[in-house]
Protein backbone atom coordinates (compact mmCIF):
# COMPACT_ATOMS: atom_id res chain seq x y z
CA UNK A 1 0.00 0.00 0.00
CA UNK A 2 1.67 3.06 -1.02
CA UNK A 3 2.11 6.02 1.31
CA UNK A 4 -0.28 8.40 -0.25
CA UNK A 5 -3.11 5.56 -0.23
CA UNK A 6 -2.26 5.19 3.65
CA UNK A 7 -2.77 8.43 4.40
CA UNK A 8 -6.14 9.05 2.09
CA UNK A 9 -7.38 5.85 4.12
CA UNK A 10 -6.33 7.84 7.61
CA UNK A 11 -7.91 10.60 6.43
CA UNK A 12 -11.52 8.97 5.00
CA UNK A 13 -11.89 7.36 8.52
CA UNK A 14 -11.83 10.33 9.87
CA UNK A 15 -13.97 11.78 7.14
CA UNK A 16 -16.82 9.30 7.71
CA UNK A 17 -16.66 9.81 11.62
CA UNK A 18 -17.61 13.47 10.83
CA UNK A 19 -19.86 12.73 8.76
CA UNK A 20 -21.75 10.35 10.36
CA UNK A 21 -21.38 12.45 13.68
CA UNK A 22 -23.31 15.06 12.53
CA UNK A 23 -26.17 12.84 11.01
CA UNK A 24 -25.54 10.61 14.81
CA UNK A 25 -26.74 14.77 16.33
CA UNK A 26 -29.81 14.71 13.86
CA UNK A 27 -31.43 11.84 14.73
CA UNK A 28 -30.25 11.62 18.10
CA UNK A 29 -31.29 14.64 19.52
CA UNK A 30 -32.08 17.70 16.89
CA UNK A 31 -34.96 15.98 14.82
CA UNK A 32 -36.42 15.41 18.80
CA UNK A 33 -36.15 18.84 19.56
CA UNK A 34 -37.39 20.43 16.40
CA UNK A 35 -40.19 17.89 16.74
CA UNK A 36 -41.15 19.73 20.27
CA UNK A 37 -41.15 23.07 19.04
CA UNK A 38 -44.95 22.82 17.53
CA UNK A 39 -45.14 22.54 14.05
CA UNK A 40 -44.65 25.62 12.69
CA UNK A 41 -41.45 26.04 14.71
CA UNK A 42 -39.30 22.97 13.43
CA UNK A 43 -40.90 23.25 10.23
CA UNK A 44 -39.21 26.79 9.77
CA UNK A 45 -35.83 25.58 11.76
CA UNK A 46 -35.01 22.76 9.32
CA UNK A 47 -36.11 24.75 6.04
CA UNK A 48 -33.15 27.35 7.77
CA UNK A 49 -30.86 23.96 8.16
CA UNK A 50 -31.75 22.54 4.79
CA UNK A 51 -30.74 26.19 3.56
CA UNK A 52 -27.47 26.89 5.66
CA UNK A 53 -26.24 22.61 5.20
CA UNK A 54 -24.37 23.50 1.64
CA UNK A 55 -21.32 25.96 3.54
CA UNK A 56 -18.74 24.46 2.27
CA UNK A 57 -16.99 22.46 5.23
CA UNK A 58 -19.59 19.79 5.39
CA UNK A 59 -20.63 19.33 1.86
CA UNK A 60 -16.97 19.47 0.59
CA UNK A 61 -16.59 16.55 3.31
CA UNK A 62 -19.80 14.61 2.11
CA UNK A 63 -19.81 15.09 -1.54
CA UNK A 64 -15.82 14.53 -1.38
CA UNK A 65 -16.63 11.29 0.31
CA UNK A 66 -18.74 9.93 -2.57
CA UNK A 67 -15.84 9.49 -5.16
CA UNK A 68 -13.38 8.96 -2.74
CA UNK A 69 -15.30 5.92 -1.55
CA UNK A 70 -15.78 4.26 -5.27
CA UNK A 71 -11.83 5.11 -5.14
CA UNK A 72 -11.20 3.20 -2.34
CA UNK A 73 -13.82 0.52 -3.60
CA UNK A 74 -12.06 -0.16 -6.62
CA UNK A 75 -8.45 -0.08 -5.22
CA UNK A 76 -9.27 -2.36 -2.60
CA UNK A 77 -11.46 -4.93 -4.34
CA UNK A 78 -9.29 -5.09 -7.93
CA UNK A 79 -5.45 -3.49 -6.50
CA UNK A 80 -4.78 -4.39 -3.02
CA UNK A 81 -7.10 -7.80 -2.93
CA UNK A 82 -7.36 -10.21 0.28
CA UNK A 83 -9.25 -9.66 3.38
CA UNK A 84 -7.60 -5.96 4.25
CA UNK A 85 -9.36 -4.92 0.47
CA UNK A 86 -12.15 -6.89 1.10
CA UNK A 87 -12.75 -4.65 4.13
CA UNK A 88 -11.68 -1.78 1.69
CA UNK A 89 -14.16 -2.33 -1.13
CA UNK A 90 -17.09 -2.84 1.49
CA UNK A 91 -16.28 0.62 3.16
CA UNK A 92 -16.46 2.29 -0.05
CA UNK A 93 -19.50 0.54 -1.15
CA UNK A 94 -21.50 0.99 2.08
CA UNK A 95 -20.57 4.90 2.36
CA UNK A 96 -21.30 5.41 -1.51
CA UNK A 97 -24.85 3.41 -0.84
CA UNK A 98 -25.95 3.74 2.66
CA UNK A 99 -24.79 6.97 3.29
CA UNK A 100 -24.86 9.17 -0.23
CA UNK A 101 -27.75 7.10 -2.18
CA UNK A 102 -29.85 7.32 0.70
CA UNK A 103 -29.58 11.17 0.68
CA UNK A 104 -29.82 11.55 -2.98
CA UNK A 105 -33.00 9.00 -3.05
CA UNK A 106 -34.28 9.60 0.58
CA UNK A 107 -33.39 12.44 2.49
CA UNK A 108 -33.09 15.22 -0.47
CA UNK A 109 -36.83 14.54 -2.01
CA UNK A 110 -37.86 15.22 1.61
CA UNK A 111 -36.08 18.26 1.92
CA UNK A 112 -36.93 19.51 -1.25
CA UNK A 113 -40.45 19.12 -0.74
CA UNK A 114 -40.66 20.72 2.79
CA UNK A 115 -38.99 23.63 1.58
CA UNK A 116 -41.73 24.30 -1.01
CA UNK A 117 -44.14 24.32 1.84
CA UNK A 118 -45.83 27.00 4.03
CA UNK A 119 -45.14 26.51 7.74
CA UNK A 120 -47.42 28.23 9.13
CA UNK A 121 -50.73 25.99 7.05
CA UNK A 122 -52.12 22.74 8.46
CA UNK A 123 -51.28 20.53 5.83
CA UNK A 124 -47.79 21.80 6.32
CA UNK A 125 -47.49 20.60 9.62
CA UNK A 126 -49.46 17.44 9.18
CA UNK A 127 -46.76 16.06 6.71
CA UNK A 128 -43.99 17.34 9.09
CA UNK A 129 -45.60 15.12 11.81
CA UNK A 130 -46.81 12.44 9.97
CA UNK A 131 -44.25 11.90 7.25
CA UNK A 132 -41.19 14.06 7.36
CA UNK A 133 -40.25 13.62 11.19
CA UNK A 134 -40.65 9.29 11.15
CA UNK A 135 -39.08 9.12 7.83
CA UNK A 136 -36.24 11.57 7.20
CA UNK A 137 -34.85 10.42 10.76
CA UNK A 138 -35.10 6.72 9.67
CA UNK A 139 -33.07 7.39 6.54
CA UNK A 140 -30.76 9.75 8.48
CA UNK A 141 -30.36 6.95 11.03
CA UNK A 142 -29.24 4.46 8.22
CA UNK A 143 -26.82 7.10 6.58
CA UNK A 144 -25.53 7.97 10.31
CA UNK A 145 -25.11 3.68 10.74
CA UNK A 146 -23.17 3.57 7.12
CA UNK A 147 -20.90 6.15 7.70
CA UNK A 148 -20.04 4.55 11.71
CA UNK A 149 -19.88 0.68 9.51
CA UNK A 150 -17.82 2.44 7.07
CA UNK A 151 -15.17 4.20 9.28
CA UNK A 152 -14.71 0.85 11.02
CA UNK A 153 -14.05 -1.29 8.18
CA UNK A 154 -11.63 0.81 7.11
CA UNK A 155 -9.71 1.09 10.66
CA UNK A 156 -10.26 -3.10 10.23
CA UNK A 157 -9.13 -2.54 6.90
CA UNK A 158 -5.37 -0.89 7.56
CA UNK A 159 -5.30 -3.32 11.00
CA UNK A 160 -5.63 -6.40 8.88
CA UNK A 161 -2.91 -4.61 6.45
CA UNK A 162 -0.82 -3.79 9.26
CA UNK A 163 -1.12 -7.56 10.22
CA UNK A 164 0.05 -8.97 6.74
CA UNK A 165 2.81 -6.93 6.80
CA UNK A 166 4.25 -8.04 10.26
CA UNK A 167 3.84 -11.75 9.80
Amino acid sequence: MSTTFFFLIHFTILAYALVGGVFLAFSDFVMRSLALTGGAGGVEAMQSINREVFRWIFMTLFLGLAPVSLFIAGYGGWVLGGQPGTLMLLAGVIYFVGCFGVTIFFNVPMNEALAEMDAQIDATRAYWEGTYLPRWTFWNSVRTAACAVSAALLLFALLCANQLQLA
